[in-house]
């Protein structure tokens, strides 16, 4: 589904308010009282429940839609406009915010929740975007997998869980059954920086 207007596909809208969903303590974490079969993904994880109604009300920049993000990440979506991402040889585009001397020292995995894009995307957030204006760095990334997720961790309570902290928690992590997750999250294995004019 492409994007209303300018407004990025994975922006929450003011009308998409996640309903209050109290969790409880199920088998070796936490889950819904009424859950259904969509409200886990195939590792087991519990995710928000959020209804999906792009462009009713107004658009909250500051807020991810779960289901769109995750759709967009899994996909390989252009987290703006919901087309494919761009693939070249090289690899897919990916556009970080860290600043690009912080980059050149990067070694290792970079994780993130943000999806990739499609070039045309990417060079208008660039230009639009005040904190990607002031740093961005453009990446292509030939292996990435995907690496957990972030969300509202909780513990054990009485008489139900409690959320204790808004956290990333990667697969295979036994907490990860005690988070209700907000994002998936894409772990940047191989990767090379761009120049934008190279993209």
């Amino acid at each position: 589904m492409p994007p209303i207007g300018s407004v990025p596909y994975i922006t929450a809208w003011s009308g998409e308010q996640a309903p209050r969903m109290p969790v409880i303590t199920k088998g070796r974490g936490i889950g819904y009282a009424d859950e259904r079969p969509y409200d886990r993904d195939s590792e087991g994880v519990l995710w928000t429940r959020t209804p999906s109604l792009p462009g009713k009300g107004r658009p909250e920049y500051g807020r991810v839609h779960t289901l769109r993000q995750r759709r967009a990440m899994g996909e390989l979506l252009c987290q703006v406009c919901a087309r494919p991402a761009d693939r070249t040889a090289d690899g897919v585009l990916w556009l970080s915010g860290e600043d690009a001397r912080e980059a050149a020292s990067w070694s290792g995995d970079l994780v993130t929740a943000h999806p990739p894009l499609c070039v045309p995307c990417a060079m208008r957030s660039v230009a639009s975007c005040p904190h990607l204006r002031k740093r961005f760095v453009m990446l292509r990334v030939s292996a990435y997998s995907p690496a957990g997720v972030r969300g509202a961790l909780y513990r054990p309570g009485h008489p139900a869980p409690v959320a204790v902290d808004a956290t990333g928690v990667a697969f295979g992590d036994p907490r990860i059954h005690w988070v209700r997750a907000g994002q998936l999250l894409m772990r940047l294995s191989k990767f090379t920086i761009v120049e934008p004019n190279l993209v």
